[in-house]
């Protein structure tokens, strides 16, 4: 058998695995430490470190749809999980991380809250009621931060919805003296500028999508030495990044996407490689139907079809 050398030692004993083992582990969840993932983590930590004071500091994590925001964010969640105390039976849950609800209504705002706190809603719904709830259980609970996710649903609301929506979180951050991180697309970052208020207090961390540069070399020569594929695939050269970049436009998930279904693709057809043939196969199917717009327009810029 083969020592795969080509591989990182710690992902060798993948590529003698069975074709079925190997694709399955390729498609697993996974977290790869980039660049812009570990500039974000870093900011997040130091905000939660933050001592808490009156005009607490607060952070917009934005970027185009596929970016890594919603990973990153439950990558610190991971790494600041909620802890119950037997002895106590207190919960505490140092990060509360909440999906913006389908409309910035307020009291849709405060359920999914209390949903992120584990607790459901009263039976009646009133809006005044789970706010007070949230308040309580947030200081009971020791949060520490607050986290919006997929913030720029708030446009979905009419202008005066959006101003209460908007109104709803500065109270938050204000009355629990905690940072307040919000994510979302430039349409959220574009929503938080109307709030003079808002806008002075959050510090904006664009995550930017790939280019054709040294970052974007050494994240595909990484995933060369992981992919159990067994023989070595040259990601890292020109022709495949350009590629790359072509299908996928620069956006992450898009890219881990093509990775994967070239890498699968190369264990079914017994080829156990990446070349650039594997980018121009007919047998490719494109996983996602952004990236098939991205490869028809590559080719009607070759003057292709």
């Amino acid at each position: 058998m083969s020592d795969f050398v080509h591989l990182l030692p710690p992902y060798r004993p993948h590529a003698a695995l069975s074709d079925a083992e190997r694709i399955a582990w390729i498609r697993a969840d996974r977290w790869l430490d980039l660049d812009q993932a570990r500039l974000a983590l870093a900011r997040l930590e130091d905000l939660l470190a933050y001592p808490p004071r009156d005009r607490m500091p607060c952070l917009l994590l934005y970027g185009d749809t596929g970016m890594g925001k919603t990973k990153i964010i439950r990558k610190f969640l991971r790494d600041h999980p909620a802890c119950f105390d037997k002895g106590t039976g207190v919960t505490t849950m140092p990060v509360v991380a909440m999906q913006m609800p389908a409309e910035p209504v307020e009291r849709d705002v405060y359920s999914e809250l209390l949903a992120a706190l584990g607790v459901p809603g009263p039976l009646d719904g009133a809006a005044h009621r789970q706010k007070e709830i949230c308040r309580s259980l947030l200081r009971s609970m020791g949060a520490r931060m607050l986290i919006i996710d997929e913030i720029h649903a708030m446009l979905a609301g009419s202008f005066r919805q959006q101003r209460i929506f908007l109104n709803v979180i500065r109270f938050l951050a204000n009355d629990l003296r905690v940072p307040l991180v919000c994510a979302g697309t430039d349409l959220a970052r574009q929503a938080l500028l109307t709030d003079p208020q808002l806008a002075e207090r959050f510090e904006a961390l664009h995550l930017r999508r790939w280019t054709n540069n040294g970052h974007l070399t050494q994240l595909l020569a990484s995933l060369a030495t992981i992919l159990p594929l067994r023989r070595p695939s040259a990601l890292e050269t020109t022709a495949i990044r350009k590629r790359v970049l072509e299908l996928t436009d620069g956006v992450t998930v898009r890219i881990f996407r093509l990775i994967e279904t070239v890498a699968v693709e190369a264990i079914r057809s017994g080829v156990e490689c990446i070349n650039p043939d594997s980018f121009d196969t007919e047998e490719l199917v494109l996983p996602l139907v952004a990236m098939t717009r991205a490869a028809e327009r590559g080719l009607q810029r070759r003057g292709v079809g």
